[in-house]
């Protein structure tokens, strides 16, 4: 049985974000993450329009999965207070992040913010996710120290930290908490 092209569409988006994930923007063909959904290249390009299309595509779904996690946690928070509802989404996009390949999109998404759409993308996905987290009652600073927490925890989580056992890399996992 042959696949639609929205069914493929969604395979090809997957593997677009491990393999992006892998070594980024610049030094992914869309050959690899063709291969990787099994389709051909052309079938690819068609799909996105091209290299920047498929990458765009990969970080929005990325902003997507992490929205819909914080949004499902927020529903199944025991406590709506906006401190103890943060702390709780924290703890649900730390989960996320164990999958290194959704936290190592973002990192390379981040990196490569000289390309104007991909800095546009971002810079959507970020505003989505203040747009939620003011909607669940949180304040601008409360806002910030999400965010801030949220890349600490990308750091810890791509260099090991909470495997370090000396006293900086114990400074900066102070606290934190990764599955």
């Amino acid at each position: 049985m042959r696949s639609t092209a929205e069914a493929r569409r969604a395979v090809l988006l997957d593997r677009a974000v491990a393999v992006f994930a892998r070594n980024g923007f610049h030094a992914t063909p869309v050959t690899a993450v063709a291969a990787a959904a099994g389709i051909s290249e052309a079938y690819a390009l068609r799909l996105f329009g091209g290299k920047l299309g498929l990458f765009l595509a990969a970080v929005e779904a990325c902003y997507e999965r992490i929205l819909a996690t914080l949004e499902a946690a927020a529903e199944q928070a025991p406590d709506k207070d906006p401190e103890k509802l943060l702390y709780y989404l924290g703890g649900a996009y730390a989960e996320l992040i164990a999958d290194k390949d959704l936290l190592l999109l973002q990192v390379h998404a981040q990196s490569v913010s000289d390309v104007p759409e991909i800095k546009a993308a971002v810079q959507h996905g970020y505003k989505r996710l203040v747009a939620f987290l003011r909607t669940a009652g949180a304040d601008d600073r409360q806002i910030q120290q999400f965010v801030a927490y949220g890349q600490l925890c990308h750091l810890i989580v791509t260099t090991g930290l909470d495997e370090v056992d000396e006293s900086w890399a114990t400074a900066l996992t102070f606290g934190m908490r990764h599955p």
